[in-house]
C-alpha cells in the first residue's frame, strides 16, 4: 500500500495522547514482525534504545534504556518499583493528578513514602522541598512530573534535581508528556531516572512505555521489583542483551516508533519540535482569547503541551461543545482540575498552526 492510500483521519486528536500521527507513521504498522527474530530485536528495538539514550543524554554512555510493555503508568509504576527498593523512602512532589498516581503506586506496594501537595495551578516551593529533604534524613529518592497535563503546568523540574542532588538523593522523573517535545539532558537536569511513553512527544502510537535510567543505579535494582511483569531491572537485563523482551512485545507500535524517531530527526529534533509546539500554543492561547476563552493558567507557567480554558460562562455545557467540535473534525480533552470548571486542547502530535488556525474557525462557529 502506498503512503497516499492510507486513509486520513476523520478527525484530529488535539489531547495530550494519544495524538494525530503522520501516515508514515500509521504506515509502519502494516507488516507483521517476530519478537526472536534478529531484523526485529536488533534492527528495531536496538535501534530504539540507542536512539532514545542520545535524545535523554546526547553521547553520554552513562544512561541506558528499557522498554516496557504498557502505557505510560505502567512505566513509572514499573520504574519506582524497581528503583525505590523497600528500605528506600520516596518524597513524592504533586501539583496534578499524574503525581498523586505516583502516591497510589507507592500505597500498594506498601513503600515508604512522603507527600508535598501543592495546589493544581501552582509550582512547588523549593524552600519548602528543602525543608523536608533536610529533615528527614531516610528520604532516598525524589519524584515529580515534568509537565502536569492535569492542567499543562510545566514544572521547574532543574531546581528540584539540583537541590535533591545537593543532598545527595536519587532522581525520578515522569516526563511523558515533555520527552521529545521540550529539549531537556539528564545529565544536566540532574535525573537518574526518567520515564515516558510511545504515543507523546515523539508522536508514535499506544502500546509501549520507556524507562530512561543512569546504568550504575540500576545495576544495583536486582530483586527491588514488587512485580515480576514490572520489573524494568530483569527487562533491561534480558533486552541488554539480544533486544528480546521478558514477554510478547507490541510489535507493530514498536516499528511505529522506531519511523516516529526518524521523522523526529528529519523534522530537526527536539529543538525543532518544541519551537512547532510553541508556535501552536501561542497561536491557540491568543486565538481563544479573541473568542473570548481564558487560559486557567499564566503564561509564565504554561507548558507548550496542552493547555486549559476555564468555561466562558455559567451555561457552558462541555459535552455539547466536545460533540460539535468532533463533528467539524477537532476531539478536544475534558478538565481535570479539582475546584474550576475547564476543558483541555492539547498542541502536540501531527499538528501544525494552520491546524490550530482551522480550529479556532470552527470554535468560533460553534460559539456563536
Amino acid at each position: 500500500m502506498n503512503i497516499q492510500d492510507i486513509p486520513e483521519n476523520p478527525y484530529l486528536l488535539l489531547t495530550p495522547g494519544p495524538l494525530s500521527t503522520s501516515k508514515s507513521v500509521r504506515a509502519a504498522m502494516l507488516r507483521d514482525w517476530c519478537t526472536w527474530d534478529d531484523d526485529y530485536n536488533l534492527g528495531v528495538v536496538q535501534d530504539i534504545r540507542s536512539r532514545l539514550v542520545r535524545l535523554a543524554a546526547g553521547e553520554s554512555d552513562q544512561f541506558t534504556a528499557v522498554l516496557m510493555q504498557g502505557s505510560g503508568s505502567f512505566g513509572v509504576e514499573a520504574c519506582l518499583g524497581t528503583a525505590v527498593p523497600p528500605e528506600g523512602k520516596l518524597l513524592i512532589i504533586a501539583n496534578g493528578a499524574y503525581g498523586m498516581r505516583m502516591v497510589r503506586f507507592m500505597e500498594v506496594m506498601k513503600r515508604p513514602y512522603v507527600l508535598l501537595r501543592v495546589a493544581e495551578t501552582e509550582q512547588p516551593d523549593l524552600s519548602r522541598i528543602e525543608e523536608i529533604l533536610r529533615s528527614d534524613e531516610a528520604i532516598t529518592h525524589v519524584a515529580m512530573v515534568y509537565c502536569e497535563t492535569t492542567t499543562g503546568i510545566l514544572n521547574p523540574v532543574k531546581e528540584v534535581c539540583a537541590l535533591a542532588k545537593k543532598y545527595e538523593k536519587i532522581t525520578i522523573i515522569d516526563a511523558m508528556s515533555a520527552f521529545g517535545g521540550i529539549p531537556m539532558d539528564m545529565e544536566k537536569l540532574p535525573a537518574d531516572y526518567l520515564i515516558s511513553s510511545s504515543n507523546k512527544c515523539i508522536q508514535g502510537v499506544p502500546g509501549f512505555s520507556f524507562i530512561l535510567a543512569r546504568r550504575t543505579l540500576l545495576e544495583q535494582c536486582e530483586g527491588n521489583a514488587h512485580s515480576h511483569s514490572l520489573d524494568a531491572y530483569d527487562q533491561w537485563k534480558t533486552m541488554d542483551g539480544s533486544g528480546k523482551w521478558r514477554f510478547t512485545s507490541p510489535t507493530h507500535t514498536v516499528r511505529a516508533f522506531q519511523q516516529a524517531l526518524a521523522e523526529l530527526e528529519e523534522e530537526g529534533g527536539v529543538e525543532a519540535r518544541y519551537q512547532r509546539y510553541k508556535e501552536n500554543q501561542r497561536i491557540l492561547r491568543e486565538g481563544m482569547e479573541r473568542l473570548g476563552y481564558h487560559t486557567l493558567l499564566p503564561e509564565e507557567l504554561q507548558s507548550p503541551i496542552i493547555t486549559s480554558f476555564l468555561y466562558p460562562n455559567e451555561d457552558f455545557d462541555f459535552k455539547t461543545f466536545y460533540t460539535a467540535m468532533k463533528e467539524k473534525g477537532f476531539v478536544l480533552y475534558p478538565g481535570k482540575v479539582s475546584d474550576a470548571d475547564t476543558f483541555r486542547i492539547g498542541n502536540i502530535g501531527e499538528i501544525y498552526g494552520e491546524d490550530i488556525e482551522k480550529l479556532l474557525k470552527a470554535i468560533e462557529e460553534v460559539t456563536a
